[in-house]
């Protein structure tokens, strides 16, 4: 155990929220709770000179890893001890009698709890499970003389589950470390003072102080100081993001050069890095049809193997045959047939998958959305901030009747608190004061523009359809952009050209979909026909639908989605809301911030661009495969040994390798998902 990854006990508690609910995680959270509390509560701030943490760390790992070891030894205890009689009854000569009692002895050390369970989940109704098998063929194996291979059943197979539960629990903690996002600590500025204080307790307006080398705690805006941060984490992306005054940065990035101060602008529990982590431990929820068949496949599978197994021991001994013959192959049909290599390896695969997408940056909510963007053939594309830049700018203004200097002030005053790129354009073209008194009755028309009043007068921005909708004459427009109009009392008074760039890596993303199966490409936009026409011939995008209204592209894509195609819809997750939850697959870009899109989406590209979705298939086909490989690996060696072990060529030692072996097999190739290139 690393130090470094066990600084406080937000970091353990979120390998548990990610699956691992063994009493061991368990017991350590709760001892780790209490030493950090305790210390705490002590001075633990400090400033530029000195820190005041006192050793306090070094010596509480060393408490976590000791007490971890003894639960380790002692949990354990009658697992070593049974093996110790269990080869001293196998390996020293001795008298029968007290033979049989050293194999009595280990088999109750190693199968009590095993027979325990069996039993519990017998008087349940839930008998037919993998401690049901394992406890039916080693009793079966001491009835007919086989101790050492009826002790050796129960030893291996809780070997086997030490073995699974420690591969399972390295996997899920891989994961974890890779989304290592959580900040231990801020640095809380008081006058001139520096505060080390829990991420949680910082309030939105706070000021906190990123030195070199510190992760950056909450989402906030620097205020003073420059640097590079390293984003890779969160993004996928190698290289470190320049930042300086006013620009935001997130939580869970890297500080890697000056001093930042910064001013929080979202609690913890909104922040990117809670976001993340709350979406990544909720992806087990939504489950594959792979897994759902999987678990399905063992209801039906499990009683029919002990039916089988009834079969083998009973029909032949009727017709003649030995009854301790046919007894030891029922039994080794019991054991082989436990299916704990597809239970645990196919949800394990697909949680694998889901981490090596998010080491991309690709944030994928369940395995689920993992097979469906595997099977995408048809991508629908919003165009702004989507296929272009969505950094619109000026291209040219007309006036009538209105000088350019007061068109704008108008238009900047009504679009001054929106978030869209648009209305961004046309505040940052104005370079006068405002006045906050001058706007009254604003309300937005989506998809259309903006209505308010301005000195009492009405005043109207948006597209032609806002103003065809109020009957007001338009202008004849020829240039290239999206035009916006400025109307007052109900006569246009500019006409504001503005363009988008399509982004550089849009055509490439779009060619490497291409090749890898996608074979309809569909644009959805509100801005006019023209320009769609122009960015759609650029990008070679099959179907351009234009002066779309929200619930016209819900329409166009509900019409797409009667046939067998699998749907994918992308778009930047806030005004495309309906039609990200409609689709097969919802992909949100470049919406870190963005609740909107973490909420509406099914996958969510921490960077904007194209090229992502090609990664995210390419995970989604490696994750499939590996899926594929574990159940026919396991069902290709149990039905072998299950045959062989009919015929006579196998024993119980085979069985436990059929059943625990491969499971063990069957989840290390699982682990191999995280690691796609």
């Amino acid at each position: 155990m690393e130090n470094k990854n066990f600084k406080t006990i937000d970091e353990l508690n979120s390998l548990d929220s990610i699956g691992c609910s063994c009493n061991s995680c368990n017991t350590t959270s709760v001892k780790k709770e209490n030493t950090i509390q305790i210390a705490t509560n002590k001075h633990t701030h400090d400033h530029d000179h000195h820190d005041h943490n006192h050793g306090v760390e070094d010596v509480f790992e060393k408490k976590v890893v000791k007490s971890k070891f003894n639960e380790i030894i002692s949990k354990n205890i009658n697992l070593w001890l049974s093996f110790v009689l269990f080869f001293s009854a196998l390996f020293i000569p001795m008298n029968d009698i007290i033979q049989l009692g050293l194999y009595l002895i280990a088999y109750i050390f190693v199968a009590k709890d095993v027979l325990i369970k069996a039993f519990k989940n017998v008087l349940a109704g839930h008998m037919l499970d993998e401690n049901f098998l394992m406890a039916i063929a080693s009793i079966v194996a001491f009835l007919i003389g086989e101790y050492a291979e009826g002790v050796a059943v129960m030893l291996f197979y809780n070997v086997g589950q030490l073995t699974e539960d420690y591969a399972l629990n390295r996997s899920k903690s891989s994961i974890s470390k890779l989304l290592d996002l959580k900040p231990d600590y801020a640095n809380l500025k008081k006058g001139s003072d520096l505060i080390r204080v829990k991420p949680k307790s910082v309030q939105i307006g706070d000021i906190v102080v990123v030195k070199p080398g510190e992760r950056v705690p909450l989402d906030g805006r620097v205020i003073k100081g420059q640097s590079h941060v390293d984003v890779a984490m969160l993004t996928g992306e190698s290289l470190p993001v320049f930042v300086s005054e006013q620009e935001e940065v997130f939580s869970g990035t890297i500080n890697k050069e000056g001093m930042l101060e910064v001013e929080v602008t979202k609690r913890y529990e909104d922040s990117a890095v809670s976001k993340i982590l709350k979406l990544v431990n909720n992806a087990g929820q939504n489950k594959a049809e792979t897994e759902k068949f999987i678990t399905r496949f063992a209801k039906v599978y499990t009683p029919l193997v002990v039916a089988g197994a009834a079969i083998i021991a009973i029909v032949p001994t009727l017709l003649g045959g030995s009854f301790e013959t046919w007894v030891y192959r029922g039994a080794i049909f019991l054991v082989v047939s436990c299916p704990c290599a597809l239970v645990i390896s196919v949800p394990l695969g697909y949680f694998g998958g889901i981490g090596g997408a998010a080491r991309k940056g690709i944030l994928v909510k369940g395995g689920h959305y993992l097979e469906t963007l595997r099977k995408t053939n048809t991508l629908v594309l919003d165009k702004t901030g989507t296929l272009t830049k969505g950094n619109f700018k000026f291209s040219k203004m007309l006036t009538f009747g209105m000088n350019e200097e007061e068109a704008l002030k108008v238009s900047a005053h009504l679009e001054r608190f929106s978030t869209h790129p648009i209305g961004k354009a046309i505040v940052e073209k104005y370079s006068g004061t405002f006045d906050e008194n001058v706007v009254t009755s604003l309300k937005e028309i989506p998809g259309k523009g903006v209505i308010g009043l301005y000195h009492h007068q009405e005043v109207l921005l948006g597209n032609a359809g806002l103003m065809i909708d109020r009957e007001i004459n338009l202008p004849s427009t020829s240039e290239r952009g999206t035009v916006i109009y400025l109307s007052v009392d109900r006569e246009v008074k500019a006409v504001f050209y503005i363009v988008d760039e399509i982004k550089e890596e849009t055509k490439q993303g779009l060619e490497a979909l291409r090749t890898l199966g996608v074979t309809r490409f569909v644009m959805l936009t509100g801005d006019r026909q023209s320009v769609a026409d122009e960015v759609g011939q650029a990008l070679g995008i099959d179907e351009v639908h234009a002066e779309l209204l929200p619930e016209d592209k819900l329409n166009i894509l509900e019409s797409m989605l009667h046939h067998k195609d699998k749907v994918a819809f992308v778009g930047d997750g806030i005004n495309d809301a309906p039609v990200l939850r409609r689709a097969d697959v919802g992909i949100a870009m470049g919406n870190l911030g963005s609740d909107v899109a973490i909420e509406s989406s099914d996958i969510v590209l921490m960077v904007d661009e194209i090229t992502k979705i090609a990664e995210g298939i390419k995970v989604a086909r490696f994750t499939s495969k590996i899926i594929w490989q574990n159940i026919i690996l396991a069902l290709g060696i149990k039905i072998l040994i299950m045959v062989l072990g009919t015929l006579g060529y196998a024993n119980l030692w085979t069985a436990v390798f059929g059943d625990v072996g491969v499971a063990f097999m069957a989840i290390l190739n699982s682990g191999r998902a995280i690691y796609n290139k």
